[in-house]
């Protein structure tokens, strides 16, 4: 009785754990691969599936969804021997599960070391301004690229994004240094410009400060000799209505130094007519 008893339970065990070897329920958004006897016999899809217990076994699971890679940060040099940082984020989707199992070892990991290999030969054709503004340039150019490689693999790279690009931290400051240097050399640009115009109106200003003073030197002595001509035609050969100015203008002169306020003592001659005879100078 005993004996029959524990071989009821053996072939109640037994039976329990072919159901459960033969029955598999498959998550949504997964596909698992079945091999029998160590080769490939089909794939099951979301739901419950019944495989052969003992010969089939699943070796592979699948996610079906949008896959999310993110591609380390790397150093990249480019076509003008400058060094940038870059990394990428990418978006894949299992569309061949066949190709992605047996098609390549890792192909998370082959889709990440073909978008680093990639980046790299892309932004290596570019200069560094190129490569610092054309995020869209690039982000194009490296998807066209791996797409065939990805459906070789199973795979659909529905977008990649270069989610930073930026020069190193040596070449950042070699940039500041070079900013900084071209803003010194503007600015001196402009100083020097400056001094330049200002020199020029100043010589020009002097120009036509000396060119007006010409004309005043030149009008003032036409005055003058106007003046002289009248007054030689005024007085003619008389000589009292000359000493009568000359005499006037001393008087004005004497006045004009006794108001003065450096002015001390001033000596009036007693016998101006005599004076202005002694400075006319006498007839023979």
């Amino acid at each position: 009785m005993g004996e029959f008893m524990f071989f009821v339970i053996a072939i109640f065990v037994f039976v329990a754990v072919t159901i459960a070897k033969g029955v598999r329920i498959v998550p949504q958004g997964e596909e698992w691969i079945v091999e029998r006897l160590g080769k490939y016999h089909g794939t099951l899809h979301p739901g419950l599936n019944v495989i052969v217990p003992y010969l089939d076994q699943v070796r592979y699971k699948l996610i079906t969804k949008d896959i999310i890679l993110d591609v380390q940060e790397q150093e990249v040099i480019t076509k003008d021997n400058a060094v940038i940082l870059t990394n990428a984020i990418a978006f894949i989707k299992v569309t061949d599960p066949i190709k992605a199992v047996y098609g390549v070892t890792d192909f998370s990991e082959a889709i990440r070391n073909m978008i680093m290999t990639t980046l790299r030969s892309i932004i290596g054709e570019m200069q560094l301004d190129e490569a610092l503004s054309n995020r869209d340039k690039i982000k194009a150019r490296l998807r066209e690229s791996i797409a065939d490689e990805a459906i070789d693999w199973g795979l659909t790279v529905k977008s990649v994004e270069i989610q930073d690009i930026k020069p190193s931290e040596s070449m950042q400051r070699a940039m500041e240094a070079q900013a900084s240097a071209e803003r010194e050399r503007k600015a001196m640009v402009t100083k020097a410009e400056g001094n330049k115009q200002a020199t020029i109106l100043n010589a020009e200003a002097q120009l036509e400060a000396a060119r007006l003073n010409a004309e005043a030197q030149v009008t003032l002595a036409e005055a003058s000799a106007e003046a002289i001509k009248r007054v030689t035609q005024a007085i003619g050969t008389e000589e009292a209505p000359m000493r009568y100015m000359l005499g006037e203008k001393y008087i004005t002169a004497i006045s004009n130094l006794a108001r003065s306020d450096n002015a001390k003592t001033v000596l009036i001659p007693a016998d101006i007519q005599e004076t202005l005879r002694g400075i006319l100078g006498r007839k023979a």
